[in-house]
Parts: structure tokens; C-alpha cells; sequence
């Protein structure tokens, strides 16, 4: 299923109107004042393109790229050609680390916020555990022209992307920043994650896991359900094949949309190397969890493909934020 983006849009549009305040018999609607928060986040969160660029010219969403190191060469995760230069480099095995942003790339941030207007910035970032971007966010903070008030998400993908997309409709609906910051937290705390990746090399190079659970996934051929616990990468189950490792992804996921309702969920699929993989996966829940709401199919962002290689599949589960469609119980 493509992504929703028609959506989200009623869904943000909805929730500023639900917060506006209601005009007495013959009165005109009262005008929302001009969002006071803008919202920062990183390229980790995985958010679609096109939902981005919404926000992109009022800079109520600022997301700062995050550098993948190939070989000697350092690129932005926003370049267009990284997909590429990823897939190539690790099926030849070259080296692909990753860095954090640097402080003057969130010091930009700040001050292009301060300078549209904004009063504060609530900022949201990829789990403390897997990257130290939260701290280079909350260096430039200190020195920021305007309050800036840092959140580690404790996640990545779109499990962090969720929360972002609550803080902006929290934003958009005229919330100060410990509202905003309290939309991010609750959003993110409804969301589940869970991943397979064909090997798990690329993990224990770069630290996202340890060298004994690298091993366990090599041992007779095991495939590891991993997930997103406390901040960190931890497996769920190991499954003994690919193909089952694919279907009991489908199982788990399924299993938590179906408790906490399919008409009151969303999910995302990304994906690196393998979108029909993706697409196929995406549809299969859709199937099992009839009434299910939006989805999102993206590709993993750059930053998080570094390490999870070629193949991967993550669902992420969450609290809908899009109003169930039309023959959907509320």
C-alpha cells in the first residue's frame, strides 16, 4: 500500500480543530494562532518524503540529515544516490559506518527557527543507545537564541517518526512546548517495533549488537525476530529459516495490531533492497487484520540500512493517527 499522505493531512487538520476553541450562537470561528514550537528531528526517523515537505518552507519541521561513511567518503542521508552507494558497498564489502550530525548542523536548526519566529523547539531524536545524535542536539541547544527542549525518542524508524508526526499536529494546534513534548512521548510509547534482517554482520560491526548475539544468528542457519526494547536492539525470537523468519515477523505483527484493534492502528513497513518484499508484507497484514488503518511502505533511511545491510524488513505498529476511513468502527 503506498503511503497515505491524504491521510495524515485530514488527520493533523482534525486535531487542530478538535483543540480550537468552540464560538458561542453567532459568533465567528476564532482564528488558531500561529504555532509557537517548531519541531526538530533526525533522518532517523524514517519519515515519508513527501509528509516532510509540508512543513519543509515554514520550517515547522526541520529533520537534519545524518552522514554515512563509505570507504573514505562521507554522504549526507539525504543524498539521492545513497541507496545505491549503500547496496553496492555491502555486497562488495566495503566498510559503512555511521556518524552522528555534528552540532553546527542542529545550531543551523535552532536559529533558522528562531529566525522564522518560533518561540521554542521541542527536538527528537534516534535512541541514545544506538547514536550519540541527542547529544550533539543538546550541545547546540545550550547555546541556542530560543529554548530547545531534547527528547530522546528510545527508538528509530518510524517508531521515532511517529512521535514526531504527533509533536507537529500538537504544534500545529497552537500546544507549548511541554505539550508538545508530552504528544511526542505519549505517541511513541503506543509504538511497537520489529525487524528481521537476513545477517546479522552489519549489526555486530557496528555495535548495535553484541558478538554473542551475532553469533546465536549463525548457529544452523538461525534467523532472529529482533526489536526495539529500552532503547536498544534485542531479539525477540530466532526462527530457523528466512521464510518462516518473514512469516513469523507477519505473525507477531499481526498479533498486536489485532489487540489493540485494527481500525484503531497504523503501521509502516520499510525496507532496503527488497520494496516488492515490502509491498507484499504490507499487503498480507492487510489481509490478516481486516479494518486495518494507514500504512506507510518506505525505505529504511540510509543512517539505519548502514546497519541492518541488504534485505531488511521492520514493521512498526501504532496507535492510529489518521481517523478510521469511512465503514471503519471508530
Amino acid at each position: 500500500m503506498v503511503p497515505d499522505t491524504s491521510a495524515a493531512r485530514t488527520w493533523i487538520r482534525q486535531q487542530v480543530q478538535r483543540l480550537r476553541p468552540k464560538p458561542g450562537p453567532g459568533e465567528p470561528a476564532p482564528q488558531l494562532p500561529k504555532p509557537r514550537i517548531a519541531v526538530v528531528t533526525d533522518s532517523a526517523a524514517g519519515l515519508p518524503a513527501e509528509w516532510v515537505g509540508w512543513f519543509a518552507e515554514s520550517l515547522q519541521l526541520t529533520v537534519v540529515p545524518m552522514p554515512v561513511i563509505i570507504g573514505e567518503h562521507v554522504y549526507s542521508d539525504d543524498d539521492a544516490e545513497l541507496e545505491t552507494h549503500i547496496s553496492l558497498a555491502l555486497a562488495s564489502g566495503t566498510s559503512v559506518k555511521t556518524s552522528r550530525p555534528s552540532p553546527g548542523q542542529f545550531d543551523r536548526a535552532y536559529r533558522n527557527a528562531a529566525e522564522a519566529g518560533f518561540e521554542a523547539v521541542v527536538s527528537i531524536h534516534i535512541s541514545t543507545k544506538l547514536s550519540g545524535t541527542f547529544d550533539a542536539a543538546h550541545l547546540a541547544a545550550q547555546r541556542a537564541a530560543l529554548p530547545v527542549h531534547v527528547l530522546d525518542s528510545g527508538t528509530v524508524g518510524m517508531g521515532q517518526g511517529i512521535g514526531v508526526q504527533a509533536a507537529v499536529a500538537a504544534a500545529l494546534a497552537g500546544a507549548d512546548a511541554e505539550v508538545v513534548m508530552a504528544a511526542a512521548r505519549a505517541a511513541i510509547a503506543a509504538t511497537d517495533v520489529y525487524f528481521y534482517v537476513p545477517s546479522l554482520e552489519q549489526l555486530r560491526r557496528g555495535g548495535r549488537i553484541s558478538l554473542a548475539s551475532s553469533w546465536l544468528g549463525t548457529v544452523l542457519d538461525i534467523k532472529p525476530i529482533l526489536g526495539i526494547r529500552d532503547g536498544s536492539v534485542v531479539p525477540l525470537e530466532k526462527v530457523r529459516s528466512a521464510a518462516k523468519a518473514v512469516a513469523r515477523l507477519q505473525e507477531l505483527a499481526a498479533a498486536n495490531i489485532a489487540a489493540r484493534g485494527a481500525a484503531n492502528t497504523q503501521i509502516s513497513v520499510h525496507h532496503f533492497g527488497n520494496e516488492d518484499q515490502a509491498r507484499t508484507l504490507d499487503e498480507a497484514l492487510h489481509l490478516a487484520c481486516p479494518g486495518l488503518g494507514s500504512s506507510t511502505l518506505t525505505r529504511l533511511p540510509a543512517v539505519l540500512a548502514a546497519h541492518a545491510g541488504l534485505g531488511v524488513l521492520v514493521v512498526v505498529v501504532a496507535d492510529s493517527l489518521v481517523p478510521p476511513q469511512a465503514g471503519q468502527e471508530p
